[in-house]
Parts: structure tokens; sequence; C-alpha cells
């Protein structure tokens, strides 16, 4: 057991326990638990937070991502620009939807670099997946200007970024689609996984009520077998009193993360948002030199520090099983070495973010590490 973990549920929890409970027994007593009131009004509130005409819930973020990727009437082969610096389910999606992956470099801050897309542009390409990583806003009007030049699709891999925004305009709008995982380290949680998709497409809409159901039109009409990809009444219930603290949360999390930076920006690299962007800190990620003997000191006293994500997928094991064209990707692997997650979530308290403060600068200046260019 760590003394500062690296998330807590138990501030959030039980500000909405009483809720939370109510809705679990009026499902149970509903009798009725796949695909009923909750799980539309769950799609109803999610859309309208998002600012998007439709959104349809899924069992979790990477099948929305892989379902929603289906529906875009791409060609087997057909690539799809992504990059390198995620978790593997935006790879894997792409693939195991039949395309192939093409991997490019992250920017420093760790979205995706724009001024790398071009390059990686071939005439099979036919979209590019954005993530918006550690709930930062990818830099969209340019990707945006990319693919219009090129007449290239545009999906969101939003699984981090629920309200973050760009240039004042929410995340999960720009593109055909934006996929949003619900797992319980989000931002806006189930408890279990779960996912949703916003679109302002209704055939993608009306296609993936679809296909998230076996392929049934009716209770007795398949029109394309399909997998049971469908978000439960009970974690859209849960879900449904969760949103309504999310702006809160969402605050604190940002004044968290704002008060780690004021402390930390003389010793490390800290997430600084830029004039377009509003971050919403899902992952609070600082790059250190030597970051591996400072993670296992923290970690030795007591404070969960983490990495999001030491292997990157360009490195994978499974990368090499599959058709994928990789390209430079230098500044991601530099990245991957420096890159550290420190515990941010609400209820955090100042006295532990002090310590952690503490611990870092006591190291780094004791061993004479300075801060990374």
């Amino acid at each position: 057991m760590f003394r500062i973990p690296y998330t807590d549920f138990s501030y959030r929890n039980a500000q909405v326990k009483n809720q939370l409970m109510d809705n679990f027994e009026k499902v149970i007593d509903s009798g009725i638990y796949v695909l009923g009131s909750e799980v539309s009004r769950f799609e109803s509130l999610f859309s309208k937070y998002v600012g998007t005409k439709f959104a349809v819930g899924l069992s979790n973020g990477t099948c929305s991502l892989h379902l929603s990727l289906k529906t875009l009437g791409l060609q087997p082969g057909d690539e799809i620009i992504t990059p390198t610096n995620s978790f593997l389910a935006s790879t894997s999606s792409i693939v195991i939807a039949g395309f192939v992956p093409v991997l490019v470099d992250a920017d420093d801050d760790m979205n995706i670099d724009v001024n790398k897309i071009e390059e990686a542009i071939s005439p099979k390409t036919r979209a590019i997946m954005v993530v918006h990583l550690t709930g930062r806003p990818a830099r969209m009007d340019p990707i945006m200007e990319m693919a219009t030049k090129y007449g290239l699709l545009v999906v969101e891999d939003s699984a981090q970024s629920i309200g973050a925004r760009y240039k004042n305009r929410k995340i999960g709008t720009f593109g055909t689609f934006a996929s949003f995982s619900l797992h319980p380290l989000k931002n806006l949680h189930g408890y279990g996984d779960s996912g949703v998709i916003t679109t302002d497409s209704s055939e993608i809409n009306e296609r993936l009520r679809i296909v998230r159901n076996h392929g049934l039109v009716d209770r007795e009409s398949c029109v394309d077998f399909s997998y049971n990809c469908r978000i439960d009444e009970l974690q859209a219930s849960l879900i449904n009193v969760n949103i309504t603290k999310l702006d809160e949360w969402t605050a604190e999390r940002r004044q968290i993360a704002h008060s780690y930076n004021e402390k930390l920006r003389e010793y490390v690299v800290t997430p600084e948002e830029s004039i377009d962007e509003f971050h919403v800190y899902q992952t609070y990620v600082i790059r250190v030199l030597e970051r591996d003997k400072l993670l296992a000191h923290l970690r030795n006293i007591g404070i969960e520090a983490t990495v999001h994500y030491k292997t990157l997928i360009h490195k994978q094991q499974a990368i090499k099983k599959v058709k994928s064209r990789i390209m430079d990707v230098s500044n991601s692997e530099k990245l991957s070495k420096q890159i550290m997650s420190l515990p941010l979530y609400p209820g955090l308290s100042e006295e532990k973010i002090n310590d952690i403060v503490e611990a870092i600068t006591n190291y780094l200046g004791k061993h004479e590490i300075s801060r990374p260019l």
C-alpha cells in the first residue's frame, strides 16, 4: 500500500454515493438491464455535454474506436495515421478493423506532431486518428487543414480528454467521430469498463446502434453478423450521476495541476497550457532526467508515481505481426525515457501535493539532476 496512491476514489464516491445507490436500486428493480431508459438518458446527456448531435454508448473505449472505424467505408489495407506514444488501443483498433497503422512522432506536448503528418501521407492514406493524450487537446486547426488539403477523414481518440477544449471548442466535435473511454481512471468514469462515440453523422449513429448489438435491426432480423458491444443499463445509470459532477471535478483537477506547475516548473518540465488549450489533466505528466531512479525513489517512500507509457507502440511485440509503417519517431523515444505521471485526483490535499513536491525537489537537488531542455 502506498501512503499517497496514484488515484483514490473515496472523495468522489462519498459525494455521490447516495445517488449511485439510488440509481443502482432503480435499475435492479426495473428488471431492464440492457438498452433501456438509462442508456438513452446517458446518450442524451453525453451528446449535450460534448456538443454533438449524437452519442452512442458502448461497452468500452476500444470497442467504440474499432466499431466506428468500421463505419467509415474504408477498404482493407487502407492507412490511418496515428501517434506511436498512445495507449495501444488506438493502434489495435486500426489493426483489428482491417486497416494499416502509420505511426508518427509526438511533439513535446505529447500530442501528435502536426509537422510530421504530411510526410507520412501516401496514396493509401485515408484518415488521421488524433489522440488527445493526458487530457490535453491536440492542435486541431492545422490537423483539419491538412486533412482538407489531402481529402482525409479525421477521427478523435478522446479517451483521456472529456471536457478538454481547443480554442474554446470541445474535443469530440472536430472529427467525423470521437471515441471516449469511461474506464475508472478517466475523468468521467463508470464502475467497470464502458465507452461512447460522439458524432454529427446520422449514418454513423444509425450504423453503430446496429453493429453494437449483434447486427440486429430488431429482435429477429440480423443485417450483419457483428459484436455484442452494448453499454449496460447499470453502468449508464451510474455514469449519469457522475456526469453531473464532471465540471466540478475537472476544476479540482486543474487546480491541483496548476499547484504542481507552480511548485515544480523550476525543477522539471511541467505540462503548461498554451493560450489555445483547456487541459483537463486526466494524467499529470512531468519530464525529468534519470526518470527511472526518481520513480523508484518515490515508490520506495510510498508515493505511487508511474509512467504512461514506457513502451511505445512501435516497440510492442504485436506490431511486428501486422502490416504497418513507422516514421521517424525519435522525439517520442526521447520523451518515453523522461515522462512520469504523478498522483492527481479530486480530493488530493495540498499537504500531500507538498509532500510529493518536496520528495521530488529534494531528490533532484541531492543528486544534482538538472531540468530537461
